[in-house]
């Protein structure tokens, strides 16, 4: 079992039921997924590009990465319709825990002039979005 989840199932799930006084313990908020994604401008003028950050985004996640397409053309960006303009990887379960441990403990503290996370990464929905 990751760390990060034995020390959510075993500390923070009881803090947070008796904090709040929930009764069941699915009503305690949970991370279902982790969404990893690379918006890649310059992919258009330069193919390699996307395929270099596939690479290093697979070695990030360690699961290979889905090429995302564009929906429509837009001609001021001179982006045409399914051609690819990022790369994402969906984690769940262990791989999940693994990342958001390896981010919490080794990426985020060796930020440069660190200073929190920002509230405004919320959206109305409980997303939580950090932009790297």
């Amino acid at each position: 079992m990751p760390r990060l989840r034995e020390r959510y199932a075993k500390e923070i799930v009881p803090a947070l039921m008796k904090e709040f006084s929930f009764k069941n313990i699915m009503e305690v908020p949970s991370v279902r997924k982790v969404i990893i994604n690379i918006g890649m401008g310059e992919a258009l003028e330069n193919p390699k590009a996307l395929e270099n950050a596939a690479r290093d985004l697979g070695a990030i996640a360690g699961q290979h990465p889905v090429i995302t397409r564009a929906k429509k053309s837009i001609a001021n960006f001179k982006v045409r319709q399914g051609s690819g303009i990022g790369v994402m990887v969906t984690l769940r379960g262990s791989r999940m825990y693994e990342f958001l441990d390896r981010l919490i403990n080794v990426t985020i503290p060796r930020m440069r002039d660190f200073r929190g996370m920002p509230n405004r990464g919320f959206d109305g929905r409980g997303n939580y979005t950090i932009g790297l």
